[in-house]
């Protein structure tokens, strides 16, 4: 809710696609840069109490959007814009710490050998959540204007905060390893594991750099503007159909699991992601848009179960924070520092070519790395699973 209520805002402010851009970048910059000493401080602590602190940050960044709208009157445009930056600075950095402390808890509350519908319902949950923040986020600001999509915000945000507050099962620590003796060789270990393994590698690599020229969230408020013609409650709409995807394809992953080879699945998906963003860019339909961005989706959700699953089932339990650390830069990298890029190929090729450019760029990087990892094509997560 609050990524459409920012996004809408700001360009309604500064009417520049560049401005949308820098939400993005803003929120990458504390998600990317404090990545490894979260998964450090993950791998020390509860990983539940650090998510509750996720938590209490997440609320002072809803409350931040809150008073820009409440105090609307009484704020110039640039301390109106510099409100809402900073909240996107928080949700970063809260963020850094999310993805860690969550990794650090699923392996430890379910047996290795439901890792992989473990990880496939959780997404499920997640995409859950993004389908109804968007479409309801965008129904609520349509009818109601900014300042009741806000409140809601935080009275949800407050919520999950008494929720967290009420779980009393606690998880320990892992075991401390004693292998690196000083600080530096601790928060680098993590990223020294995941870019000498055969698989994690080029699997976050692919999924990176696929999202980050592919993806088109920060535009989609221009293209709700100005193509569509469709309003918040369109770009509500918009911002859900990928998660309406993926939520279908989580779902059942869940349930079935994969046939077959992960790596041939992979592959696929990432392909089809990619001629789904093509299909999208040439689209001037409101409806052949929503049900382009809902295909995204669904091939998303195979990228992201199979490079979950990867990571949990590659990690050793005393290096898990770190290593999800490491794979929460790369997810930051693709998707915040993708939203900047994705403005300021807008600005300099204009919105429509920015997209046909990302969609090329990802089916490229398929092939590339379709030639240069066999280890990846041949990836097998039942295998994995047993290993």
């Amino acid at each position: 809710m609050q990524a459409v209520v920012l996004g809408w805002r700001i360009y309604d402010l500064l009417k520049d696609p560049l401005s949308l851009g820098f939400i993005g970048l803003t929120e990458a910059v504390p998600a990317i840069g404090l990545a490894l000493y979260a998964g450090f401080l993950v791998d020390r602590m509860k990983p539940l109490l650090v998510y509750r602190r996720v938590m209490y940050v997440s609320f002072l960044s809803g409350v931040l959007v809150l008073s820009e709208h409440i105090f609307d009157a009484q704020l110039s445009l640039y301390s109106k814009a510099g409100l809402l930056y900073f909240a996107a600075f928080l949700t970063g950095a809260a963020r850094s710490f999310s993805q860690p402390a969550i990794f650090a808890s699923l392996p430890r509350l379910v047996e290795r050998s439901n890792l992989l519908q473990a990880t496939a319902r959780m997404s499920s949950a997640m995409q859950i959540a993004r389908i109804a923040g968007p479409a309801f986020g965008g129904f609520v600001f349509g009818f109601f204007g900014a300042t009741a999509s806000s409140s809601i915000v935080c009275l949800l945000l407050g919520t999950g905060i008494i929720f967290m507050l009420l779980i009393k099962k606690e998880i320990l620590p892992p075991i401390l390893s004693n292998h690196h003796n000083s600080i530096k060789d601790e928060l680098l270990s993590g990223a020294k594991f995941v870019f000498k393994h055969p698989i994690l590698f080029p699997a976050l690599s692919l999924d990176m750099i696929s999202v980050l020229f592919g993806g088109v969230t920060a535009l989609l408020p221009i293209f709700a503007t100005d193509i569509l013609m469709v309003g918040p409650k369109g770009l509500g709409a918009l911002r859900a159909a990928p998660a309406v995807g993926a939520t279908i394809m989580s779902l059942y992953l869940g349930r079935n699991g994969f046939k077959g080879k992960s790596g041939t699945w992979l592959f696929s998906a990432v392909t089809g992601f990619g001629v789904c963003i093509l299909l999208f860019g040439l689209s001037t339909n409101f409806y052949l848009s929503l049900f382009a961005l809902a295909c995204s989706g669904i091939f998303d959700s195979i990228s992201m179960v199979i490079r979950s699953a990867s990571v949990q089932l590659s990690s050793p339990d005393h290096m898990r924070g770190k290593i999800s650390a490491v794979n929460s830069i790369f997810i930051g990298s693709s998707n915040e520092i993708g939203e900047f890029e994705s403005g300021i190929a807008a600005k300099i090729l204009g919105t429509v070519p920015a997209v046909y450019f990302g969609g090329i760029i990802c089916l490229a990087t398929v092939a590339i790395v379709a030639y240069l990892s066999p280890a990846l094509r041949n990836l097998d997560l039942k295998k994995l699973e047993n290993a």
